[in-house]
């Protein structure tokens, strides 16, 4: 194995880590886990966005970026409209569980794309504007971090953290 190569496998672990644990401060399954269906929807005084909303934006937001990261043709919804839920709250239970779902499922898939990039994770794709998987799974990670933060704040100030 190459420096470089070592090099790269301890990058990804790293932007691995980061995305699965958050290191220095609260992962998003945390800030995310035993919420009660009955305040997702609620956006406190002065906040403009609610836990729903949040999460929302974030399997939205993640999934531009994981979709982005593998497929040439992809187009991107429109910002910002279709990045952010009309709706304050989930229609459901299961629209919830779904959301959660489809996080944690295109969160793997980028760590699928990640941990087969040792090669590549520098290299610009073939589309796009100069943009890296490196540089991808950094915006992931800052993008994750900074609405997790949102997230917990809001819990807290519903008076439902820490749990």
């Amino acid at each position: 194995m190459s420096t470089d190569t070592t090099e790269n496998a301890a990058i990804i672990d790293n932007l691995i880590n980061l995305l699965k644990k958050g290191n220095a401060h609260v992962s998003l399954d945390e800030a995310l886990k035993n919420i009660p269906f009955e305040i997702l929807g609620n956006r406190p005084k002065g906040l403009p966005y609610s836990i729903w909303q949040l999460a929302e934006h974030i399997r939205i937001a993640q999934s531009d970026i994981l979709n982005f990261s593998k497929d040439s043709q992809y187009r991107s919804p429109n910002w910002p409209d279709d990045y952010w839920p009309k709706e304050v709250k989930p229609a459901s239970e299961q629209a919830w569980e779904n959301c959660i779902s489809q996080i944690r499922k295109d969160r793997k898939s980028f760590i699928s794309l990640l941990r087969n990039s040792a090669d590549t994770l520098f290299t610009p794709f073939e589309y796009g504007d100069g943009q890296t998987l490196l540089r991808e799974a950094l915006v992931l990670a800052d993008h994750q971090s900074y609405h997790t933060g949102e997230i917990i704040i809001i819990r807290r100030i519903l008076k439902n953290w820490p749990v």
